[in-house]
């Protein structure tokens, strides 16, 4: 059996599997694999270090024949999405089907305010528009804009969009996809990277949800500096669990607190006496209704 023990490398978590870590090399060395099975060093876990898909590690016990190796520190994140968890993350893309499932508007916005709420680029994707009319398409997209969206149209079949697409996640260094599970997210990169061959599934025609046929978050190159992550659906992402952050989340919102025209700092535009915010926005009552939400949730309970 080789000596490993003075073998070092750096690295990206490109896919968690179980306890074990798949990363790709920066650089292999003649004879070293380009991607490696890795555990993680007792020392990190100790520490309470989590390592996540997306991480830039430090590798060692390095065992070419077999591609194994043992992470052994975890460098510095500029950036964290906690559902689905991947770390350095540079944009975010909302993906929503117009049909198939059927598009929601409070679910759309929940999965909107969660990428908001990294401060991250946001970009939003909309898949599956060949099952309704161009006209329908036109005013969905009006729609959009009107909350501060300039929404991008594809179709993964006939191949709409797809050059504007490549070319908006060619331009970041890793991107997430993300948004309820039948939307078609892993449709799209296979559109992208034909030589992946993910799997597909249909949505339920009773529960118009769909199916959830990505079971990991997997990073995948699209250029020589862009990886996005395909990452499992989920249907109802939590709102933001504090009420003053929420003025912030919405783009339609923001607009019109800048320059600041509200005479109260501390003011949740609720339609206060004095406040400066319109309610003429067609998703302020989801607004309002997410400030009462969460203030229920905030409220301690009494005890009996």
């Amino acid at each position: 059996m080789a000596d490993t023990s003075s073998s070092v490398a750096s690295g990206i978590v490109v896919a968690l599997q179980a306890n074990y870590l798949e990363v790709e090399l920066d650089a292999a060395p003649a004879g070293y694999p380009g991607r490696l099975l890795c555990t993680r060093r007792t020392r990190l876990t100790h520490r309470g270090e989590a390592v996540y898909v997306g991480d830039r590690v430090c590798i060692e016990a390095i065992d070419p024949g077999q591609a194994r190796a043992v992470v052994a520190d975890v460098e510095p994140r500029h950036s964290f999405l906690s559902r689905p968890p991947v770390a350095n993350v540079s944009m975010v893309a909302v993906v929503l089907a117009v049909d198939q499932p059927s598009f929601d508007p409070d679910q759309a916005s929940r999965f909107l305010l969660t990428a908001e709420r990294t401060g991250l680029d946001v970009i939003l994707l909309l898949t599956k528009t060949d099952l309704i009319s161009a006209a329908a398409l036109e005013r969905l997209v009006t729609r959009l804009k009107g909350w501060g969206y300039d929404p991008l149209a594809l179709c993964s079949t006939s191949g709409m969009g797809m050059d504007a697409l490549r070319q908006r996640l060619a331009g970041a260094e890793l991107s997430v996809l993300c948004g309820p599970s039948g939307v078609g997210k892993s449709s799209l990169l296979n559109h992208l990277r034909p030589d992946l061959q993910l799997r597909t599934a249909a949505v339920s025609g009773r529960l118009q949800r769909g199916r959830h046929t990505t079971r990991h978050v997997e990073l995948f190159p699209l250029g020589p500096s862009a990886r996005v992550a395909d990452t499992p659906g989920f249907n109802r992402p939590d709102l933001p669990d504090d009420p003053q952050e929420l003025a912030i989340l919405f783009p339609e919102l923001r607009q019109q607190l800048d320059p600041w025209p509200c005479r109260f700092r501390d003011c949740l535009h609720r339609g206060e006496p004095g406040c400066g915010v319109s309610s003429e926005w067609e998703r302020y009552p989801l607004y309002k209704a997410a400030l009462i939400e969460q203030s229920s949730l905030s409220r301690p309970s009494r005890g009996g």
